[in-house]
C-alpha cells in the first residue's frame, strides 16, 4: 500500500488553470492581465473580503487567458490560465527572519493569509480565519488530526514520517497564533512509524503530546477525535472553539 511509498513531485502540466473561486467565501479578483509573465509563488489574485484567500501561480510562465473555465465541480468559474514556460523561476518567498517567540499572533495570521493556506476539506476554508478566535473565546488546546482513518488515504501518514519537524513547526505556529501552551497530536495506532517520528520531533516542546488512537472509522472525524483525546463530547450545534 502507499503508506510505504515516499512522497514524490507530481508532473507539472504545460497549461494550468487557476479558478478564482476555490473555497467557501468571496472569490478573488485577478492581479494580473493577459500577456503578463508570472513567477512560481507569485500572487495572481486576491480579495478584500475577510473570508477569502489569495491565489498564487505554481509555475513560472505567461498568462494566456482570464476566462470562464470548468471548475472541479463542473460549474464554469472565472479562471486565470497560465502557460508553463518550464523555467520554474521563483518569486521572492514570503518569509521572516524572526523566531517563533518573536512573532506576534497578528504576524502569524498575516503570513498564513498571504500564503493562501486553506483547509483540505471540500469547503477549502481559509485557514487564517480560523486562527482568530471570536472575542472572549478562551482556547484551551490545539488538536492536530493525524488519525487519517480512511483506508486508502496515506498522505498525512507520509507527511508525518518524512517531514515531522515541519509538522511540529506548523503546530507551534498555530499554538502561538491562538495563544495556547497545550497541543495534542492524534495518530492511529496502526501508524507506529508516524507516532515515533512525531514523538521525536515534539520531544523538545513540553506542551505537545502525541496521543496514539484506537484504529476505527471515523476516528478522524472532528467530534470523534475530540472525544477520543479529551474525553469530552461536543454539544450539538457547538464548534470546538466554543
Amino acid at each position: 500500500m502507499t503508506e510505504r511509498l515516499p512522497i514524490v513531485d507530481a508532473i507539472v502540466p504545460k497549461e494550468l488553470v487557476f479558478p478564482l473561486s476555490q473555497h467557501i467565501g468571496a472569490p478573488c479578483q485577478p492581479l494580473v492581465k493577459v500577456g503578463d509573465r508570472v513567477l512560481r509563488g507569485q500572487k495572481i489574485a486576491d480579495s478584500d473580503a475577510p473570508v477569502s484567500a489569495p491565489i498564487h501561480s505554481s509555475v513560472s510562465g505567461q498568462v494566456t487567458a482570464i476566462e470562464l473555465r470548468p471548475g472541479p465541480d463542473g460549474q464554469e468559474v472565472m479562471s486565470i490560465v497560465v502557460s508553463n514556460d518550464g523555467l520554474d523561476e521563483e518569486a521572492a518567498p514570503l518569509a521572516t527572519n524572526k523566531e517563533i517567540d518573536q512573532l506576534s499572533s497578528d504576524e502569524i495570521v498575516r503570513i498564513v493569509r498571504e500564503a493562501g493556506i486553506v483547509g483540505m476539506g471540500g469547503a477549502g476554508f481559509p485557514t487564517h480565519y480560523k486562527l482568530v478566535p471570536p472575542q472572549g473565546t478562551k482556547i484551551e488546546a490545539v488538536i492536530l488530526n493525524g488519525a487519517e482513518c480512511e483506508p486508502y488515504l496515506t498522505c498525512d501518514h507520509r507527511l508525518m514520517v518524512e517531514k515531522p519537524e515541519q509538522v511540529v513547526l506548523g503546530l507551534r505556529l498555530i499554538m502561538k497564533a491562538v495563544g495556547v501552551d497545550k497541543a495534542y497530536i492524534g495518530v492511529e495506532e496502526n501508524k507506529p512509524d508516524a507516532i515515533a517520528a512525531m514523538q521525536q520531533a515534539s520531544k523538545p516542546f513540553a506542551g505537545i503530546e502525541v496521543v496514539p488512537l484506537q484504529v476505527k472509522y471515523p476516528q478522524g472525524a472532528e467530534l470523534m477525535l475530540i472525544k477520543a483525546i479529551t474525553g469530552r463530547e461536543l454539544p450539538f450545534g457547538k464548534l470546538p472553539a466554543d
